[in-house]
């Protein structure tokens, strides 16, 4: 009780301090308050939610853009694009286009672009999204560009709504955290306390609404729903459920988040397929969604409903302990070392009651008969051991996980997940491999039916994940704004988009 107390107060004289900010602020500027202290501005990162929020179309823009109502690409750096062969794309680029800095956009800056992301030097979880196809990019003139690819790839517009251009005096060889791009904003402030963005005066596209967006970060939702509450900040982008409680400002809404566990099949026991089926059969799903409100969807595979490939032909697994306890008994008869520590690996403030959820999933575990230890670990640790390299000397580990795939093609998560290359896999079965890559290459009900059996057979066979829940997002809107969250709204929160009221 004397803990709770103290959070109170010391909430109480963070928001006293922030109200006297916020009383200051000019009208077209803004404050939003996110869940986590981004770990870097690399543009190379912008699929990461705490990256995309703040610099995606904001300070860098991509050459395509998700229509997220169709799904389809749209016109953004690059206005049109054909296909001249099975393995080759030519890009037009628009005119008038200046970076930050000053420098013209042109085809060669966006090769600089492309190369810097593919080229192995920066770490780029933007990357994943292409899974392992090797790319060759020209300038064919100043405003064409023309992209070949080891293999075809049908849906390269679409993929290249991840590709966001930099200038090309970024350095190649290292992360950057002053990005330099085309967006209507520039970064002017990235310091452990805050991100700022001004206005950029010689952005392409038409003047923004917002000036200044300043963005904060507080780990609890019932603080970020306060400073949204008491004006202290305008907007924050994910509360918990409990905190969605005022019809006027709260909105709630389908993301294209699908939470998970991802299962190192690295190491014993995680390695006998029985454990990780197991795994799967002791959760209690329905207390377990309690957590995230009325509205969540149980999660099958790692894409939502409406994405190419999806298969609704089978079921989410369900809850049951005692064929979990049975599968776990005969992996020990048969040898299994069912006793090893599993270390379940958690990220902070990666979403609304997200440790919560991983302490009941490790207590269900603990239930069934499983070792496992809970680590809840900030951004930068956690992205450690999501993407490769992974951590030296790691031992058998469960991953806390978030996938956003709001861009219409399964081509989005099955590499990054299930391909040996992928940047998040820890698979090896070059059996699986060939099937991704012919689902990847492949077009119209053919692609649709191969990812369909690669989900099928990544459940029922291969077992390399816990699917959990596709999310409803909780979004707090203070009452100036005139704006509202859609399906993209966990990967970028576009200022431009933001209207102020009268």
């Amino acid at each position: 009780m004397r803990k709770m107390s103290i959070r109170v107060v010391a909430g109480a004289v963070f928001l006293g301090a922030s109200a006297a900010l916020a009383a200051a602020q000019p009208a077209s500027e803004v404050r939003i308050v996110l869940p986590e202290q981004p770990a870097n501005l690399e543009p190379c990162g912008t699929i990461i939610t705490n990256v995309g929020q703040i610099l995606s179309q904001n300070v860098v823009e991509p050459l395509t853009v998700i229509d997220p109502t169709s799904g389809q690409p749209q016109p953004r750096l690059a206005t049109e694009w054909s296909q001249v062969d099975p393995n080759t794309w030519h890009l037009k680029l628009r005119d008038s286009v200046k970076f930050h800095d000053g420098t013209d956009l042109n085809a060669e800056a966006v090769v600089f672009s492309i190369e810097r992301m593919t080229g192995g030097k920066v770490t780029c979880s933007n990357i994943a999204k292409f899974g392992d196809a090797k790319l060759t990019v020209t300038a064919v003139d100043d405003r064409t560009v023309e992209i070949k690819s080891d293999k075809p790839q049908p849906i390269l517009p679409t993929l290249l709504s991840v590709v966001m251009v930099v200038s090309p005096k970024t350095p190649a060889d290292k992360a950057v955290n002053d990005p330099i791009g085309t967006g209507p904003y520039k970064l002017t402030t990235f310091s452990p306390q805050t991100v700022v963005l001004e206005a950029f005066d010689g952005y392409w596209g038409e003047d923004p609404d917002i000036t200044k967006a300043t963005y904060v970060w507080r780990s609890e939702s019932s603080i970020r729903a306060a400073m949204v509450e008491t004006g202290e900040a305008d907007l924050t982008p994910s509360i918990a459920i409990q905190d969605a409680n005022n019809p006027q400002t709260d909105f709630a809404y389908l993301n294209s988040e699908t939470t998970a566990i991802r299962i190192d099949t690295d190491f014993a026991p995680l390695n006998d397929v029985r454990i990780r089926k197991a795994l799967n059969l002791a959760i209690d799903w329905e207390g377990l969604a309690q957590l995230f409100g009325d509205d969540v969807k149980r999660a099958s595979q790692m894409v939502v409903p409406g994405i190419n490939g999806h298969n609704s032909e089978f079921e989410p697994w369900a809850y049951d302990p005692e064929q979990a306890k049975a599968l776990i008994a005969e992996a020990r008869a048969a040898g299994v070392p069912v006793d090893t520590e599993i270390e379940l690996i958690g990220r902070n403030g990666i979403y609304p009651n997200g440790a919560e959820a991983m302490e009941a999933m490790m207590a269900m575990w603990q239930e069934a008969g499983l070792n496992v230890k809970l680590t809840m670990l900030d951004v930068a640790d956690w992205l450690r051991y999501l993407q490769k390299p992974f951590p030296e000397g790691r031992g058998p580990n469960l991953l806390q996980m978030m996938h956003d795939n709001n861009k219409g093609d399964a081509a989005f998560t099955v590499p990054i997940f299930y391909h040996s290359n992928g940047s998040y896999s820890t698979l090896h079965d070059p059996a699986l491999d060939q099937e991704v890559d012919a689902a990847m290459a492949a077009t119209g009900e053919d692609r649709t039916a191969k990812f369909k059996a690669l989900f099928a057979k990544v459940r029922n066979d291969v077992v390399a994940d816990i699917p959990m829940f596709h999310m409803i997002g909780y979004t707090r809107v203070g009452p100036r704004l005139d704006w509202k969250p859609d399906i993209t709204t966990n990967s970028e929160i576009p200022l431009a988009n933001i209207a102020l009221k009268d």
